[in-house]
């Protein structure tokens, strides 16, 4: 079936549904989202939302500059300048939308002298200043259902559930120019595909932590927009700086689940089992350092020890203060036997956020013509090689409002693509789904044990080896055989992980939240981003 739209947004976290929610006043939007539309990474942050909301405490200089020293020297100062600035007025904007976030203690009801809602406002490892507004320990379940209660009254928005893009539209593919045009999608409870044309394409797909064994993201997280865009032929940075979150609950029964940075920064000490605060011992800021080094330290001692996790110790702290502050994750320990008011909380590291991605100017645009990405799917120059603690979602609120009022004259001053329809080829029904489940977790286990949190040279040449030939039998099987949702996630996550590899094999130095102990100093010469263009084979270019 074919299908046209003005503007098709693939992805429906906050970047996503921010940009639609804009577009829609300028144009027809389909949202293409591969489960439900609450499915997202958004929907799982915790934290909050970093924005200079309480001018007498903080100032955009002071968040600018938290965000420049976290980035290691790669964050762009003009890039980081303009979000920073743009924050409070996308909180309002949420607000508006009826997103509830926590007021500050005391409040009574009254508005300040700007007519605005005194927030509370908490503090997150790397910040130097209370500026996270949250709701309370789940503000991207409430974004995200704002956002969604919104978009699904807006009838200039279509929203196709349970759809999956397969590829994007690339006419230089069919004898047109370099330019993309929509994207082939996969309803994948039907079993048919849909193509879907565009005057604009815009990727919101999130990030890629299901390339590793363990992660805090949900299933979701493949990497579909990079590895689209990668083969596509836009041009992707930084893909050696993926986030590790130190603190996931660790416990056989609990998948994914995440101990907020929060807790960090409302005094939680990480402890080993003896009872010993260690990280005095790896940075000056103790346990609110940035994130990249609280996951190696963990790490370090995890591996010193023998341990299997570390403790994050809140036992200090009042029992009621506790259930009021973070109830979400009060509850969901209590779900396995762990009281954080009288005991510390076992966790470990896991991946959490990619850095890199599509490289993107201040709006939005990629480096191919008709393609935009926003949200953590590119590397806009804010996060550099580290990202600060709740920057990710007011990123994609900033980037979904300015690249939809880019966007806002492309319904009459572009011209309708004429695209080619989705040809099956020869493909036929598999009887051998075990080779995508064997590739799968063979792929996503040797990622976690040779490009983790510490890396080494002989590592990452075992990896690289590895992954050319994974993609190899990827490659055949996807030619012969129809697709399915668990196929494309496979050759996407396989794509996102030649990407990492290739852009770490390159970087030989260790700087930010990329860490080879054949290179463990940080290189000068080196301050530069990693750029990779698909070739054949791939072909890397650092610069």
């Amino acid at each position: 079936m074919r299908i046209s739209c003005d503007f098709l947004v693939l992805g429906s976290g906050v970047a996503g549904l921010t940009f639609a929610l804009e577009a829609a006043k300028h144009g027809q939007v389909i949202v293409v989202t591969k489960r439900s539309l609450s499915d997202s990474n958004t929907n799982w942050a915790q934290g909050g939302i970093a924005a200079v909301m309480d001018p007498a405490h903080d100032s955009f200089e002071a968040h600018a500059g938290d965000t420049l020293r976290v980035g290691y020297g790669l964050s762009k100062p003009e890039v980081v300048e303009m979000v920073v600035r743009d924050g409070p007025a996308r909180i309002r904007e949420l607000i508006a939308l009826g997103a509830q976030f926590d007021a500050a203690v005391g409040y009574s009801g009254s508005v300040d002298e700007t007519g605005a809602m005194p927030l509370d406002l908490t503090r997150e490892g790397g910040h130097t200043a209370r500026r996270v507004v949250h709701a309370g320990d789940v503000t991207g379940r409430e974004v995200q259902r704002a956002l969604v209660e919104a978009v699904r009254a807006n009838p200039s928005i279509r929203v196709l559930e349970s759809h999956m893009a397969i590829d994007l539209i690339d006419l230089s593919k069919h004898g047109g120019p370099h330019l993309v045009a929509g994207a082939y999608v996969l309803d994948h409870v039907a079993g048919a595909v849909h193509t879907i044309a565009a005057r604009a394409t815009v990727l919101a797909t999130g990030g890629a932590g299901k390339v590793y064994l363990y992660t805090s993201n949900p299933d979701v997280a493949t990497g579909d927009g990079v590895a689209m865009a990668y083969r596509a032929g836009a041009l992707v940075s930084n893909m050696e700086f993926f986030q590790f979150h130190p603190t996931c609950l660790f416990h056989p029964a609990a998948k994914s689940f995440l101990i907020s940075e929060a807790l960090r920064g409302e005094g939680g000490i990480l402890r080993l089992a003896n009872g010993d605060a260690f990280m005095a011992r790896h940075h000056d800021m103790k346990d609110l350092a940035p994130r990249d080094v609280v996951a190696r330290a963990i790490d370090f001692e995890m591996k010193r020890t023998g341990a299997e996790h570390v403790m994050l110790d809140m036992t200090h702290k009042n029992a009621s203060y506790l259930r009021e502050r973070f109830p979400n994750i009060y509850e969901e320990c209590l779900k396995f036997g762990i009281d954080m008011a009288v005991q510390p909380i076992p966790v470990v590291p896991a991946a959490h956020y990619m850095c890199g991605g599509v490289v993107v100017d201040l709006e939005g645009r990629s480096t191919v013509p008709g393609l935009w990405a926003i949200g953590e799917v590119t590397c806009s120059g804010l996060h550099g090689a580290n990202r600060l603690a709740s920057n990710s979602l007011l990123e994609g609120l900033v980037y979904g409002h300015r690249a939809a009022r880019a966007l806002a004259g492309a319904r009459s001053e572009t011209r309708f693509p004429d695209v080619p329809e989705w040809d099956v080829g020869e493909a036929a029904p598999s009887d051998e789904a075990v080779v995508v489940t064997q590739n799968w977790d063979e792929l996503r286990r040797f990622m976690w044990n040779y490009v983790g949190i510490v890396r080494s040279d002989r590592r990452l040449r075992r990896a690289a080896r590895r992954i050319a030939l994974l993609k190899d039998e990827i490659r055949e099987y996807y030619w012969e055989h129809l697709v399915t949702l668990d196929l494309l996630e496979l050759r996407n996550i396989a794509d996102v992980a030649e990407m990492i590899v290739s852009c770490a094999s390159v970087r030989r130095e260790s700087r930010g939240l990329h860490f080879n102990i054949d290179h463990p100093q940080t290189d000068p010469a080196q301050a530069h981003d990693t750029r990779i263009v698909k070739g054949e084979p791939g072909h890397l270019a650092a610069r």
